[in-house]
């Protein structure tokens, strides 16, 4: 497998460095991803290069995706054959973003915000597919969070993340190809997940 993706993407180009940033801004694979697939590109030596540049590009992405997505999301709908899966799929980011929200119910607002904050770091620090940067900056949109307040927990979440994965990726270095394969196998599981939700999701008017 580590052929396949070492071809495909060279294919694009040469610079190791930069694919590996790129990719880690991609939902799904973020930092992920691009960690041990950099190692591939850039070499075994280099893992805390493939960390860095991981980290650095998924970090990033989160700031477009904050203000950007709902703006985006509005346009999105006004495209009369897709506006019912934006709609969907606003229902269960939103949905995501209820269940957070529900387990601090009844608490003071300024206690109810750091939990949510602390919530948020959680959900992202679990390395695992949808758990990521991409899904938790929609959840903090879709709690009104401000910037100001989601932007740590987020980035020290993913650095969490990246800490856990580049871990395993440095014990487990002969096996670089079997957790770029589990990895992919697991996002493709949880993308099946999210679509079938997307599906049987009812949009909700209110959004």
């Amino acid at each position: 497998m580590s052929e396949i993706l070492l071809e495909f993407f060279t294919s694009f180009t040469d610079n190791g460095k930069l694919i590996t940033l790129i990719i880690s801004m991609f939902p799904l694979v973020e930092l992920k991803g691009a960690i041990p697939i950099g190692t591939l590109l850039l070499g075994e030596e280099s893992l805390l290069t493939s960390a860095l540049l991981g980290y650095i590009g998924s970090s990033i992405i989160s700031i477009p995706i904050f203000f950007l997505l709902i703006p985006i999301f509005n346009l999105l709908k006004k495209i009369k054959f897709i506006k019912i899966i934006v709609e969907k799929i606003e229902t269960v980011l939103k949905n995501k973003a209820e269940k957070l929200a529900q387990k601090n119910k009844g608490e003071a607002e300024d206690v109810k915000t750091k939990m949510l904050i602390w919530g948020l770091f959680i959900f992202v620090a679990v390395p695992f597919p949808v758990t990521g940067i991409w899904t938790g900056t929609a959840i903090a949109v879709f709690l009104n969070l401000k910037f100001k307040d989601s932007f740590l927990p987020l980035i020290l979440g993913n650095l969490v993340a990246g800490i856990i994965i580049t871990t395993l990726t440095f014990f487990f270095k002969d096996y670089v190809d079997i957790i770029i394969l589990v990895l992919f196998a697991i996002a493709v599981i949880m993308l099946f997940i999210f679509i079938y939700k997307i599906v049987k999701a009812k949009p909700n008017k209110e959004n």
